[in-house]
């Protein structure tokens, strides 16, 4: 069984801040509402950063259902003190309602004083405002998501697109950037889903669904899994929908659990992000393999397209769209061509790979590498993504 690991990363990254970038849609909503983020900041104190991080969460990078009918961006719910627009959409729980905005910049508008006014996040304030990991973590801690990986999320955003820049233009501390030029249109509307970030899991044993699980990494002993925990080899397996002729040696990083998974999941759904199969979303959630497949009219083997709802409460009324391996191809290993006419492609670093062995791979220098994705050095990351050119 194909168990890619869970650890996904964002589709693209920022190549150079201020010039060329990639015309891809996080940068699209960065370039369009960054001035907003930034007034908000000089009107009531929000970091800009955390502003922009959380819309392009919160919105998938402007394409969610939600911000489509709502231009909602930062999924306010509606509350007993809300007199405005309503919409109902499914989030935690079915057809929740949310607030309903005529103009983005009221939606930005609406989360600042949200925020300023708001007695829970009141200790958010004396933070310094360039403490973006500090605020990210006084989200979570104040009851803003339910998502344990939410500060993690904001930080990856925050650092990968650079938004702790518009911080410090706020703060008087940089120059305003010239409006970004046009490279290539992109529709937000139709582009699919965004990846999600790297997630940061506590160390040791946790929980996941009201199951205990650890988080191990590649190339790790099962068998010693197994033993650490007074779990018999096969037992481990089973709970992981795994088979002993895969081996005792796990392969990538991947979440392992203690105990059987739940034949149901803690949330009601799951959007597929890019290059995840049933078996990362059955892990991820804490589900049953069999069982997910069984709520969604799946069969082993049968790979749901990005961006579909997979159920994980209730039976799914129709099975989801099924991802084609030609469309997939074309899709994220296809070179894109920027406006200045150079075509470029992007390459995910994976385990033990250097900067050396991927400019091989290209037919390209390390100096190019270097060159085209700002690296000071040698040294890269697992999941890191890299541009390049191809021609």
């Amino acid at each position: 069984m194909n168990r890619k690991t869970i650890l996904v990363v964002l589709s693209l990254v920022s190549a150079l801040v201020g010039s060329a970038q990639p015309p891809d849609v996080i940068n699209a909503y960065i370039n369009t509402y960054r001035n907003l983020a930034v007034e908000e900041m000089k009107r009531t104190g929000v970091p800009a950063s955390i502003t922009l991080a959380q819309g392009i969460h919160e919105t998938e990078a402007g394409r969610s259902e939600l911000v489509r009918k709502s231009n909602n961006h930062f999924g306010i719910k509606c509350k007993s003190e809300w007199t405005g627009g309503k919409v109902y959409h499914d989030d935690d729980a079915a057809g929740e309602c949310f607030r309903s905005y005529n103009d983005p910049a009221i939606s930005y508008r609406d989360h600042s004083d949200f925020l300023r006014s708001g007695a829970r996040y009141a200790f958010l304030f004396k933070l310094d405002p360039t403490d973006y990991q500090g605020w990210a973590h006084g989200l979570k801690k104040a009851g803003y998501a339910t998502n344990i990986r939410y500060p993690q999320i904001l930080i990856k955003l925050i650092e990968t697109y650079n938004l702790q820049q518009y911080t410090l233009i706020a703060m008087g501390k940089l120059p305003p950037l010239p409006d970004a030029p046009v490279l290539a249109t992109v529709d937000v509307q139709k582009a699919g889903p965004i990846a999600a970030a790297p997630v940061n899991y506590p160390d040791g044993v946790f929980a996941i669904n009201d199951t205990r699980v650890c988080f191990v990494r590649g190339g790790s002993s099962l068998l010693a899994v197994a033993e650490n925990n007074n779990l018999s080899l096969a037992r481990l397996l089973e709970f992981n929908d795994m088979t002993p002729d895969e081996g005792d040696i796990l392969m990538e990083d991947q979440l392992i659990y203690l105990q059987r998974k739940r034949k149901t999941g803690a949330n009601l759904f799951h959007h597929v992000q890019a290059e995840e199969t049933m078996y990362d979303i059955a892990q991820a959630e804490g589900i049953r393999y069999e069982s997910a497949l069984e709520l969604n009219h799946l069969r082993p083997g049968e790979e749901p397209a990005m961006g579909e709802k997979i159920y994980l409460k209730e039976k799914n009324t129709n099975k989801p769209q099924l991802l084609s391996s030609t469309v997939a191809q074309a899709r994220y290993e296809a070179p894109v061509t920027a406006a200045n006419g150079n075509a470029y492609t992007t390459h995910t670093v994976q385990v033990r790979e250097t900067l050396f062995s991927i400019a091989k791979k290209y037919n390209v220098s390390e100096q190019q590498l270097r060159d085209w994705n700002r690296l000071s050095g040698t040294h890269l990351r697992q999941g890191q993504q890299l541009i390049i050119y191809t021609n």
